[in-house]
């Protein structure tokens, strides 16, 4: 979907009702479509406020709390969305959030180190949970978040990767998957986003109104800096992880999707913070390429996939045709961002929200696709007819596409390729890079081994 616009998309045909999940020991039921669900948005700064405005727009839908560690956000945040409307409650610790038994789902949108253990709290109390991209900010999480997954059967747990509730996404899926491009053997992830230096910020005293403890949760004790707050913190290692991470994510999650793969059986990547001296960790600069063992055999049996993330002056690399595309934020000058898969009978060009397919000797222009859907909406209806499946986020699917940016990220921070076990989801005789797939946790906000 596009970052900053929000389709309400209207359901279509009926709704086949289930029994909601057992809450708190309770079993409780939606009695129809018309009744109201209430949500509570953890996270309000930046895409929380895209959370807040979609849910705000669905019928029978009421965002009934707000949470957040910087308690600065609440009087804007409700001056805006909830003007003549009745306040939702705020919480400063998600923790108090989840014992509020009137709160149905969550959507969990707070800085991606936080992602995975507010997602398991909430799914342990009883809450269906739709999580921001990346689902985990490392590949243990995302593990320990499927298993989550699979022992609460009754919760809707949805990824965050919106792309999958996208028309243009679920055709151009079947298009390959039916054999439009003929045997597809690569894709490329394309991440082109214009982005300035953060330039240098000090240590300074914690700002009156914000719980920096909890902000940090569990990444290590450290002082407090703008430049690793409010949105910086993509790209700082400790909470972030990068674009990889942050726009790429998504891109990637169309590249696998459209390759028919899952986990790769190596990896290796480079790059580096080019051009700017500021407090950035991460690159501005990546070049990740990913070899798969190619279920259809043929060739060397296997299947690649690449991606780059570029800032600054780009390119418009994305093709599309002559109008480059309906969709001008993704495809500007300043960012191009989506995906080029290339097959046997030809090629296609994808972006967030329409693809074109280029066929034969000539590349003649052929079938193609548009349309975006509504994420957000797709969660709620996940919610009324108890089937996640219709909130087109499967969990597993989203890890498996984070774990290709955290192995490419470790690949970087290594400086060398790796061979990994895909089976086992470790690497291969590399005591180093497995320390990576994990972190030490502050206590006491540890994503427990037993979920």
């Amino acid at each position: 979907m596009k970052r900053r616009a929000f389709i309400t998309k209207t359901s279509t045909g009926a709704i086949a009702l289930a029994s909601a999940p057992l809450l708190w020991g309770q079993e409780k039921k939606f009695q129809g479509a018309n009744d109201r669900i209430r949500v509570a948005v953890i996270g309000i700064h930046g895409m929380g406020q895209a959370h807040i405005a979609a849910y705000s727009q669905i019928p029978n839908v009421e965002v009934a709390a707000l949470c957040d560690v910087d308690q600065n956000l609440f009087p804007e945040t409700i001056q805006k969305h909830f003007k003549g409307k009745t306040p939702p409650r705020t919480y400063v610790d998600l923790r108090r959030l989840f014992d509020d038994k009137s709160i149905d789902a969550v959507s969990v949108v707070t800085p991606n180190h936080w992602h995975t253990l507010a997602a398991i709290w909430a799914i342990q109390a009883g809450k269906h949970v739709s999580v921001e991209k990346p689902c985990c900010h490392n590949i243990f999480e995302g593990r320990k978040l499927v298993e989550a997954a699979e022992k609460y059967k009754n919760i809707i747990i949805q990824d965050g990767s919106e792309q999958r509730s996208n028309p243009s996404s679920q055709s151009m899926a079947k298009f390959i998957q039916d054999g439009g491009l003929g045997e597809v053997y690569m894709a490329k992830g394309i991440c082109y986003k214009r982005r300035n230096t953060i330039g240098h910020a000090p240590d300074e005293p914690v700002p009156v109104g914000v719980d920096y403890d909890l902000w940090l949760g569990p990444a290590p004790q450290r002082p407090f800096s703008k430049n690793r707050f409010h949105y910086n913190w993509h790209w700082n290692w400790e909470y972030g992880n990068g674009d990889l991470g942050n726009q790429g994510v998504h891109e990637m999650d169309m590249a696998r999707w459209g390759l028919g793969v899952t986990l790769p059986m190596r990896v290796c990547a480079m790059g580096g913070h080019l051009m700017f001296q500021d407090d950035q960790d991460t690159p501005n600069v990546l070049i990740a390429s990913f070899e798969f063992p190619n279920p259809a055999g043929g060739g060397d049996k296997k299947k690649l996939l690449q991606f780059e993330v570029r800032h600054w002056f780009v390119n418009r690399e994305l093709e599309l045709g002559p109008e480059q595309s309906a969709n001008t934020y993704m495809t500007s000058a300043a960012n191009t961002v989506g995906n080029l898969f290339y097959g046997s009978k030809g090629y296609m060009a994808k972006n967030v929200n329409e693809w074109k397919s280029f066929l034969g000797p000539n590349l003649e222009a052929g079938p193609s696709g548009k349309g975006e859907g509504d994420h957000y909406l797709d969660f709620i209806e996940a919610i009324r007819s108890g089937n996640r499946a219709t909130a087109h986020g499967d969990i597993k699917e989203g890890f498996y596409t984070c774990a290709l940016v955290h192995l490419a990220n470790i690949s970087y921070r290594l400086g060398r390729s790796l061979d990994f076990d895909p089976v086992n989801m470790r690497f291969k005789n590399d005591a180093a890079a497995d320390a990576m797939l994990t972190r030490n946790y502050r206590a006491p906000f540890v994503v427990p081994d037993r979920v």
